[in-house]
């Protein structure tokens, strides 16, 4: 997914919330990172189409208040919320 595709269903899942109930983070490896996290129950997923992109978002929604969780694998190219 491009960077606004993935902005627009990140705003979409977290609606009617506030940024910093969720934390957001980057990896190559979504299940491995949601086991990592203790398999949370609102977990969303998006994989970019660069790990560029994925870095954009993290840090876009980040600079809007949400948790950083740490980066994971050597080209994180999924962006994750929980």
């Amino acid at each position: 997914m491009n960077e606004s595709e993935i902005k627009s269903e990140i705003e979409r899942t977290v609606a009617g919330t506030s940024y910093p109930r969720w934390t957001i983070g980057v990896t190559d490896d979504p299940d491995r990172r949601g086991t990592e996290h203790e398999s949370p129950r609102f977990w969303h997923q998006w994989k970019a189409d660069t790990e560029a992109i994925a870095r954009n978002v993290e840090k876009y929604f980040l600079d809007k208040g949400m948790k950083g969780a740490s980066s994971s694998g050597e080209h994180p190219n999924y962006v994750y919320i929980y």
